[in-house]
C-alpha cells in the first residue's frame, strides 16, 4: 500500500523541520511527501535548499491558493498516480516511530475503512478507571480522565452529548475524539482531526476540502469527515500515537477564532443536521450561550484577560451574524 503525507505549513519553519525529522525515523517511510507552503516569507523556504528528506517534493503556493483547505485541495492535485493512501499531518506535530505503520494497518484490519485517523498522546492526562465514577472525572472503556469545567456545567443543565466521543449530537456541541482512551483500540467515528489523518486516495474523486472554511480553517475537519461518514466507514487508531505542540504562529487573532467557533460551529451541525428540531435547535443556542458565558468569566480568572475579552465578543459578533446572517451549507 503505498502513501503519501501532505504537510500543509503557515509560517512555523522550526515546527516542520521537527515534524519532518520525526518522519525521517518512522519505521514506514512514504512514498512521497509534499510541503504546500503559504508562508509570505522564505524562511520555510530555506530548510529545503538542502536534500535532507527522501521524496520530498516542496510547493510555495500562491495567494489564491493560500489557506489550509485550499493548500490541502493544492496538494491532492500533486499526488502520484501509484498512491492508494493519502496522509495529512499538522506541521507542529512529532511522530513516535511506528505512526504509519500503525495507521496504515487499519485499512489492511478494516477493508472498509475510507479514512483513518491517528491518536494525540499529549494533551490528556488518562488513568486506569478507580471504578468509583467521581463527577470531575470522565469515563470511558475501562479509562479516566479529568471532565473538563464546561462538562461539568453542562451536565447541571442537561445539555451533555447523548452520543459517545467521535460523534456529533442532534444539537452539536459533541466530545472530540480527544475524549477516546489510549486503549490500544480501534474506534470507530465520524470524525477525525484533519491534522492527524489519511484518507483512500479514491475518497478525492468525488470529495474535496471546503473552501468555506478560509484562512485558519477552524473546524475544516468535521465538515470534511461528517460529508465522508455518509459515503463510508472512518476509524480511530490509539495505536498510531503521536504528539502536537500547538505552534502559536500563524494563527487567527482571539476575535476571529471566537467569531469562527460560532459561525463555523453552526456550519458543521447543518452539514449534518440540515433541520434539526425546535428541540435541537434550542440545545444548540442553549450550549453555545453557556460556553460563551464561561469564556467571559475567563477574564477575571485567567492572566490573559485580553484574550478571553476578544474571543468572547468575537464569540457574541458570531452568534448574532448565524441569526441574522447564517452562512451557506455545502452539503
Amino acid at each position: 500500500m503505498k502513501f503519501s503525507l501532505i504537510v500543509c505549513t503557515y509560517m512555523r519553519p522550526q515546527a516542520l523541520l521537527n515534524l519532518l525529522q520525526s518522519v525521517n525515523e518512522q519505521s514506514l517511510y512514504p512514498d512521497e511527501i509534499l510541503i504546500i507552503d503559504g508562508s509570505t516569507d522564505d524562511e520555510t523556504h530555506k530548510i529545503f535548499e538542502k536534500p535532507l528528506f527522501k521524496h520530498l517534493r516542496y510547493f510555495k503556493v500562491e495567494d489564491k491558493d493560500r489557506g489550509l483547505t485550499k493548500q490541502r485541495n493544492f496538494g491532492i492535485n500533486q499526488v502520484g498516480g501509484t498512491i492508494d493512501v493519502v496522509c495529512f499531518l499538522d506541521d507542529d506535530i512529532v511522530l513516535e516511530p511506528d505512526y504509519f505503520k500503525q495507521l496504515l494497518s487499519t485499512y489492511t484490519a478494516y477493508p472498509n475503512a475510507i479514512a483513518v485517523g491517528g491518536y494525540i498522546t499529549n494533551e490528556v492526562q488518562w488513568e486506569v478507571s478507580d471504578g468509583k465514577h467521581k463527577k470531575d472525572q470522565f469515563y470511558f472503556e475501562g479509562y479516566m480522565r479529568n471532565e473538563p469545567s464546561r462538562f461539568k456545567l453542562r451536565k447541571h443543565f442537561g445539555l451533555l452529548p447523548d452520543v459517545t466521543p467521535g460523534y456529533m449530537p442532534t444539537f452539536s456541541h459533541g466530545r472530540s475524539v480527544s475524549f477516546l482512551p489510549p486503549s490500544g483500540k480501534t474506534y470507530q467515528v465520524e470524525q477525525i482531526m484533519g491534522g492527524v489523518s489519511s484518507y483512500k486516495k479514491e475518497v478525492f474523486k468525488t470529495h474535496t476540502f471546503s473552501n468555506y472554511f478560509v484562512g485558519y480553517g477552524l473546524y475544516e475537519d468535521a465538515d470534511f469527515s461528517l460529508r465522508l461518514a455518509k459515503k463510508g466507514d472512518l476509524y480511530i487508531n490509539t495505536n498510531a500515537r503521536l504528539a502536537h505542540y500547538h505552534d502559536a504562529s500563524g494563527r487567527p487573532n482571539q476575535f476571529k477564532y471566537g467569531k469562527m467557533v460560532l459561525r463555523n460551529g453552526w456550519y458543521v451541525w447543518r452539514v449534518k443536521y440540515q433541520n434539526p428540531s425546535l428541540k435541537a435547535r434550542f440545545k444548540f443556542h442553549a450550549t453555545s450561550l453557556l460556553l460563551t458565558l464561561i469564556r467571559m468569566s475567563n477574564i477575571i480568572t485567567t492572566k490573559d484577560r485580553k484574550k478571553a475579552l476578544t474571543e468572547s465578543l468575537g464569540r457574541i459578533v458570531g452568534w448574532f451574524s448565524i441569526i441574522f446572517n447564517p452562512p451557506k451549507v455545502n452539503r
